[in-house]
């Protein structure tokens, strides 16, 4: 899968609108290393590799376009070390489109070990303590060497229950990074690199005051990128306030950009999310729940690692096309993860990767034949039946 030394990555970037549906979009991707039809989820590379899969397996889920994380690469094994390998394409082996954070979400979720001014973000590694600085400007020559195609502007994230004035000033300093990133990236967002283009999305802030959602969204759109993310959600607000936020938020984007909704990614709620006119997704979700023995079903989660699947025969989810699905049972994957085997964790991540694919492939499907409504209720009620009665205590037993 390496893509040969003299590759010519001529195709430019580009982004059309197949079919709608109500807000709802099907469209097409096009980067330099491949064309992605959307909606479209993207499994998250952390450390430079989607966990338990080969990358063979994650190609042959139907995954063409993935995500790499800007911070965990730079401490290791550091973008120089990637970019002297010839990039982070060549470097794990990966031969459709990426993409990759700023590093911004971290200034949130490692907030102990941080601090934020306006130059940027002084931080401690979470590996050894050592200090370490991110700029908006660094932060676009580390994904630059590393060789994505989309690379993510950096931003200030807040946690849900920031005061107002807080907000306020995280859009302007989310403003201001997004200029600098701009001018230390390439006009308009697009940067010829290695024989290549690649591209700078913005990213809209806003915490959950509309008002403050929709000036984020002008300060992105005044800069004309190629596409505009949704960020600040997922960050521990309740599940119907950041389905709202969403919909507002993705009424403001550029209709003919893709957007993008950052780290929101359970089935149900990137349902939701397509049925706002969201185009893109990603999360750890799918990866981090098979390697702790829970998989994802259609009627809902399943904790496959507990002793009740011992003897099920079943396979994971009966309505799943997944090769795992074809020839492995219940049982089986149980008694892999019981026994701390290194195969349960490839099986159940795989089935899981596997069944986002084929709901976003589902969800174009319906989107193209104008029953998306149809399809999202359909989806939806069985879903939320399953988790129901999961919660209850009543789930699938053989």
């Amino acid at each position: 899968m390496n893509p040969p030394a003299n590759a010519a990555f001529d195709r430019p970037f580009g982004f059309a609108v197949t079919a709608r549906d109500g807000a709802a979009r099907r469209g097409l991707l096009r980067t330099p290393h491949a064309e992605v039809e959307t909606p479209v989820f993207m499994p998250v590379g952390t450390h430079g590799s989607i966990k338990a899969m080969t990358f063979e397996q994650v190609a042959a889920s139907g995954s063409r376009l993935i995500l790499g994380n800007t911070y965990h690469l730079y401490l290791r094994p550091g973008h120089g070390v990637i970019e002297a390998l010839g990039g982070l394409h060549r470097f794990e082996g990966w031969d459709g489109a990426m993409l990759t954070d700023s590093a911004g979400f971290q200034v949130f979720s490692l907030s102990a070990l941080n601090k934020v001014d306006e130059d940027g973000v002084a931080f401690r590694s979470h590996l050894d303590g050592s200090s370490h600085r991110f700029t908006p400007e660094l932060s676009m020559a580390i994904q630059l060497a590393l060789g994505a195609d989309i690379v993510m502007a950096f931003d200030h994230c807040l946690p849900h229950g920031a005061d107002a004035p807080a907000v306020a000033a995280a859009v302007d300093r989310t403003d201001r990074w997004l200029r600098r990133c701009r001018d230390a990236f390439g006009p308009g967002g697009r940067r010829v690199k290695d024989g290549y283009e690649r591209v700078l999305f913005g990213i809209v802030q806003g915490g959950f005051d509309p008002q403050q959602r929709r000036r984020s969204a002008d300060l992105v759109a005044a800069l004309d990128l190629p596409g505009t993310a949704i960020g600040g959600l997922s960050v521990g607000e309740p599940v119907p306030l950041m389905r709202e936020m969403v919909a507002a938020t993705a009424s403001l984007l550029p209709a003919d950009r893709p957007r993008y909704l950052m780290g929101v990614g359970f089935p149900d709620d990137i349902v939701h999310g397509v049925l706002a006119g969201v185009d893109m997704f990603d999360c750890v979700l799918p990866t981090r729940m098979g390697r702790t023995g829970t998989v994802l079903t259609h009627d809902g989660r399943l904790v496959v690692k507990n002793g009740a699947y011992a003897r099920d025969e079943r396979p994971l989810d009966p309505d799943c096309g997944c090769p795992v699905c074809a020839r492995h049972s219940r049982a089986y994957v149980r008694h892999l993860l019981s026994c701390g085997e290194i195969l349960g964790l490839t099986l159940a991540t795989t089935h899981n990767v596997w069944f986002y694919q084929a709901l976003m492939r589902g969800l174009r499907e319906a989107i193209a034949a104008g029953r998306l409504t149809v399809f999202a209720a359909d989806f939806l009620a069985r879903w939320e039946e399953g988790e129901r009665r999961r919660l209850a205590g009543d789930a699938d037993r053989p």
